[in-house]
């Protein structure tokens, strides 16, 4: 058996579900997959002692699973306050708007197609409920709108898809951008080297305890893989699907078709980039 400490970002074991630091909460969603691992991660943040909660990514439309968020949040004395989300994808994103009738909260995100209410969220903002403090981190890549969330008082960081707690993520192009994901990478390399985070906490698996392990981690595998994909272009392999079967050809066949969107970004890069 593996040392969680010696996996990227030091994954927490244990049960995903319930208190992950001080002030933050995890209700996991009931849609496990290949690609949302055990589920969407469901966080419930509040600070210590306040009746107010914010919640982010409500996760898919299951109406147990979005009561449950919310019966959670009151046996912990909280009413929930406001909803934002890290991106728009459905297994994130799809229940909001039914979260938002469930406790007459706004929704606040950066593509305006998914806010209830006049508030977005963008770079610099500061989201203050009850004594919490988050700050807005632009992070697209895995797509346009992706933003993580930094918790300071928890040196922490929500990151969506952005990193998740197990395996790497998709870029999603044509939406997302290898060029913009590698720039957020580094973004968050720099919360953990000079804002001192060092707890990730991800839209889909286990709780990382190591951030910048994990993001240099993330780093280095795209380095890899494009490496991989420039060597497969020069052996021939021209379209992205022969580029995924020679490069992923170790990965299960049923996450082929997500690879090749991350193909199709790499293969964006790298002519942009003039290297094939």
């Amino acid at each position: 058996m593996t040392d969680a400490a010696a996996l990227p970002g030091q994954p927490r074991g244990g049960v995903l579900s319930g208190p992950a630091t001080a002030r933050a909460v995890n209700v996991l969603a009931p849609n496990p997959s290949a690609m949302t691992l055990d589920g969407t991660n469901t966080w419930i943040l509040s600070e210590p002692g306040s009746d107010l909660a914010v919640v982010v990514d409500p996760g898919p439309l299951d109406d147990g699973h979005l009561r449950h968020v919310v019966a959670t949040a009151e046996q912990a004395g909280k009413r929930v306050a406001l909803t934002l989300l890290t991106h728009g994808h459905p297994d994130h994103a799809e229940g909001a708007a039914r979260f938002a009738e469930l406790t007459g909260t706004n929704v606040r995100a950066l593509d305006p197609a998914l806010r209830l209410g006049d508030e977005g969220l963008g770079a610099g903002n500061v989201v203050s409920i009850g004594g919490l403090e988050l700050r807005v981190v632009p992070t697209p890549g895995h797509t346009s709108d992706s933003l993580c969330f930094h918790l300071p008082a928890d040196q922490a960081v929500l990151t969506g898809d952005t990193v998740l707690g197990r395996g790497t993520t998709v870029v999603a192009h044509p939406d997302g951008r290898l060029g913009d994901y590698l720039d957020s990478l580094r973004r968050l390399r720099s919360l953990a080297v000079d804002d001192g985070v060092h707890t990730v906490l991800p839209g889909h698996g286990p709780v990382l305890e190591d951030a910048q392990g994990a993001v240099e981690f993330y780093l280095a595998h795209r380095a890899h893989r494009l490496a991989q994909v420039e060597t497969a272009v020069e052996n021939g392999h021209h379209t992205p699907a022969e580029v995924v079967s020679h490069v992923y050809a170790d990965v299960d066949r049923s996450l082929w078709p997500a690879a090749e969107l991350s193909v199709r970004a790499q293969l964006e890069y790298l002519t942009d980039h003039g290297l094939i």
